[in-house]
Parts: structure tokens; sequence; C-alpha cells
């Protein structure tokens, strides 16, 4: 490669990425083909005048973009032509004959266009809705002051100053966690139930969850061999006769209950209930699992089983992906000092640790009081948005038979099989999860879960609102 190029100094472009754009153009335009030897890092160096770290750090980059390749002992080489990377923004793809099932629901929530494409979301507030200033300001504080520590593994419990936060807050809430005995962090609720679940049961065990409830885990459950039972789940909690008499026919290992604003529903467990579940938990000798992923939209301290409990029966899943951000994927497990070095085993062979960068974060925000306020600003928005969701939905001839007490969720019945009527509004680029994903059975429904963020989605509802006026004349039709 004969070249006459000069980087232009004084320019407020760096002269790494002049040299950068210089070689990618040439190789865009053909002037260097798939396969030509690039100069070596003297002799560029000495062509245009460029130290050899300039032109090292060039090099470098346009390998991390594919545009050229490294090959040692011999030098650096113009890559073949890469295979177009683009991602359609299409609607999500489901089969005439599939079901919307679990996988297909996690599949589009999770797809890189969904933020945009898809209305509702399912299971996340709109970034927009998030501090996102907040956690940016956090990350760049942590990435001034950690050093070294970053480039670590962590500690298999979690980063000390972050327990002893999260310690502080459920304290005050009466759960009675010491940071060095009772305190794990894990990537996220659903991490720290996986690891609950692995840790505890084994092929053929019962385990107990609400029907309705949370259906990722019945998936997971299942895949581990367990035998799911689901326990009607009622607007003050899970249905304690129902609970005793499976407990006494199936001598469950576990029973996984979502107590503070309860998803689907957003219902919250009474204290009555709450003790009742203890005794027959108590009774029947097995443990409960307390996920407290919405726990943070109650407008008070609800009533928690671990509290009740002292940690010694109960474990407690808490995180912060719903509240501050989905991309933090930091959490914690509270219980008693055996469990928790159990778990933190399990930990170690599966991931080792978790990132220490993500809990810095969270401490971070944490500790300078920040999260508090903007848990509250998002709470009041929430709230807002959820009696408007209702509102709205009741125009349209759905029914909330027992309104949510809080949280990001409508819990309605539209009158038909909400399978098909989730199928063609996925189609439609609106997302919302059908009430037979929420039975441990699958057994069909005319229920769904609604995001309340659809309440600030004009195009999105308008959509909704026409299936479900095309899904009823089609029942009054007959076909």
């Amino acid at each position: 490669m004969n070249t006459s190029w000069k980087p232009l100094r004084g320019s407020q472009i760096s002269l790494v990425d002049q040299l950068v754009e210089h070689i990618g153009f040439r190789i865009r335009n053909h002037g260097l083909r798939s396969g030509m030897r690039l100069p070596s890092v003297r002799t560029m160096a000495d062509e245009s005048g460029l130290s050899r770290f300039t032109i090292v750090q060039a090099y470098d980059r346009l390998v991390a973009q594919g545009i050229i390749q490294s090959r040692r002992g011999s030098g650096f080489y113009v890559s073949p032509p890469a295979a177009s990377l683009s991602v359609s923004a299409t609607a999500p793809n489901l089969a005439p004959d599939a079901a919307f099932d679990t996988a297909f629901l996690l599949r589009s929530m999770f797809r890189e266009d969904a933020l945009t494409s898809l209305p509702g979301s399912a299971g996340l507030l709109p970034a927009s809705w998030m501090d996102h200033e907040m956690v940016a300001a956090a990350v760049r504080t942590v990435g001034r002051s950690i050093g070294r520590s970053l480039v670590g593994y962590g500690v298999p419990k979690g980063l000390k100053a972050l327990r002893q936060q999260i310690a502080l807050s459920l304290q005050a809430q009466d759960v009675p966690a010491h940071p060095e005995h009772h305190l794990m962090t894990v990537a996220g609720v659903t991490h720290g139930l996986d690891l609950i679940s692995r840790s505890l049961i084994r092929p053929g065990d019962t385990v107990l969850v609400e029907d309705p409830g949370w259906f990722v885990i019945f998936g997971r459950l299942t895949a581990l061999g367990a035998k799911v039972i689901g326990v009607p789940r009622l607007a003050d909690g899970p249905d304690t006769q129902a609970l005793a008499h499976l407990a006494e026919i199936h001598q469950p290992k576990l029973f996984i209950v979502n107590t503070a604003v309860h998803n689907p529903t957003g219902h919250t467990l009474s204290a009555g209930v709450a003790y009742e579940t203890l005794r027959i938990a108590e009774r029947f000798n097995f443990l409960l699992i307390e996920d407290d992923t919405y726990a943070d939209f109650h407008p008070t301290a609800p009533v928690r089983l671990a509290s009740l409990d002292r940690l010694n029966r109960v474990l407690l899943v808490g995180g912060y992906s719903k509240t501050l951000a989905a991309s933090l994927r930091v959490g914690f497990v509270a219980g008693s000092p055996a469990l928790i070095d159990k778990l933190v085993d399990t930990k170690l062979l599966g991931a080792l640790t978790t990132p220490e960068l993500g809990e810095q974060v969270l401490h971070r925000i944490l500790a300078e009081g920040q999260y508090r306020r903007h848990v509250e600003r998002l709470r009041t928005r929430v709230d807002h948005a959820r009696d408007q969701c209702i509102k709205m939905l009741l125009q349209a001839d759905c029914s909330v038979p027992q309104e949510p007490h809080a949280g990001m969720f409508v819990w309605a019945d539209c009158g038909m099989d909400t399978e098909t009527l989730a199928r063609k509004a996925a189609a439609a680029g609106v997302l919302f999860a059908p009430g037979v994903l929420f039975s441990p059975v699958q057994a069909p429904s005319s229920r769904f879960r609604l995001a309340v963020s659809m309440a600030d989605d004009p195009k999105g509802w308008q959509t909704l609102k026409t299936l479900l006026s095309q899904g009823r004349s089609r029942l009054q039709g007959g076909t």
C-alpha cells in the first residue's frame, strides 16, 4: 500500500480517527481489496508522520470493526467482505399453528428493536420513565473511583458495601438481615430463583406455585424435573385452605409466593394470610420462597413473610431491574446462614461471582439516597398510568374484577380467549401476556396482563381496541 496520505493536524478529529477513516474509505471503495496486506506499523508511521503508538491504535480499532485482520508474525490484512448484520424491524414471527408461549413472549420482549416496535412491552416500563442520567452518573463516578478492583472477579457473596446497604434497607422494614450472614448478591431476581431451584430441588420433588403466578418460574422448575402444583391466588394472598390441602397430599419441598404487589394481579398479602401461610409451612415442613420483585411499587412497607418468620424458613429474593435499570442485573437473596452458604456454593459452580461493576453502581445509587427519591417519582407515575389504564379498559368493555393495589400491571378480563388475541396483537406490533401463561397447567383464559404504560401509547391502545372489537364481533357472529 503506497500512500501519500497525511493527517490534518490541529483538527477536532483525532489522528487515530483520521487514519481509521482513511483506511476504511479505501477498503469500502475497493482501493484496498480483500486479502491485501497493509503496511507494517513502522512503515505506516514513517509514511504518514504519525507515531507507532497512533498506528497501533488505529489498526486495533479496524480489527475490532472487522475491517482488517491481524495475522500473528505476518501483519495486517484486509478482511473478506462481511455478511449483512442488519436487523429487520418486523413484527415478531409466530407460526399460525404455534402456541403463544413463554419462550415466544420472552424472545419478543428482548428483541433488539423491542423498545421502539412493541408498545406495552409486556414486562418492562418504558426507558423514558427511568432516571437514566442518575444511572449514567453513577457509572461514571464508579469508573473513576474503584481502580483495579474493576478488573477482578468480585466476592462470592457479593460486594460487602452493597450487602451492608441492602441490609440497612431490609432492617428498616423489619427483615433481620445481617450483611455477613443472611445476604448474597445475584444477577437479578430470575438468577436468584434459579440458584434456589438448582440448589434445593431434585427430580420428582413437588414445588407449589401460585395460580395465577409468574410464568418464567414454571418452565424452570419443569426443566429441573419438579412436579409443579398451583395454589389458587386470592386478593389477600394464597388460598390457605387449598394450600393446606395440597401440602398434605403432595408434601412439597418449596412454595414460591409473590407476597407484595403480586404478579400479575397487583394484590398484596394480608397479615392474617401471612401468618396462616407460615403456620402451614411449619406444619408440613416446606420452605417459602418470597419473590419481592415489585415490592418497591407498594406505597408503604408491605407485610413480608421474611419479617414475620425472621429468615428461618423463608428465602427473600429481590432486585432493582424493574425500578432502576433493566440492564443493571443486580439483586439479592436473604435467608438463613446455612441456606445462603448453600446458594453461594451453587453460584460459584455456575458463574463464580456476580460482576462487581454493576454492584458498585447500585451501591453508589443506594448510598447517596437517590434511589428512594427516584422510586417515589416512578411510583407516582405508575399509579397515575394504572388508573388511566383501568379507565381505558373499562371503556373498551373489559372488566377488572379486583383492582390492583399497586404495581405496573392490570389483570383484566376481556371475555374471550386471550391467547388468540395476544397472537393477533403481536403480529400488529403490540405485546401483552395472555392468561394461559400465568397458569401452571396452561389453562385457557379470558384474562390478560397489560402493562400500565399502554395508557401513554395511543397507537398501541387503538390497535388493542380494534382487535377486541373484532374478536367480539366474531363471537357474536358465531365464527
